[in-house]
């Protein structure tokens, strides 16, 4: 059960990464959930170093910083993925 919420959490940080992001992005859904899930890892670890990972009521600081992670990776992911397909588009 915990995977399958791993996946749901990482799909709506993914899917709210690219709709803040400007642009089209061009990442596949797949790729869009997994890195949704180490934005969340990430947001995770920055919260606990932080010393925010539990607070009274909802962990807004926490859930803030998973966002962020999710926003980084989609838009370094994003750069990476088009510049593959690109190249791959290319050399055939």
């Amino acid at each position: 059960m915990n995977w399958l919420w791993a996946i749901v959490v990482g799909l709506v940080l993914g899917l709210i990464a690219k709709a803040i992001l400007p642009g089209k992005q061009q990442v596949p859904l797949w790729l869009t959930i997994i890195l949704g899930m180490i934005g969340a890892l990430l947001g995770n670890w920055a919260a606990s170093a932080l010393g925010v990972e539990h607070t009274k009521g909802i962990d807004w600081i926490r859930h803030l910083l998973q966002l962020a992670g999710a926003v980084i990776l989609v838009a370094i992911g994003n750069r990476l993925w088009v510049g593959a397909r690109g190249k791959k588009h290319r050399t055939t």
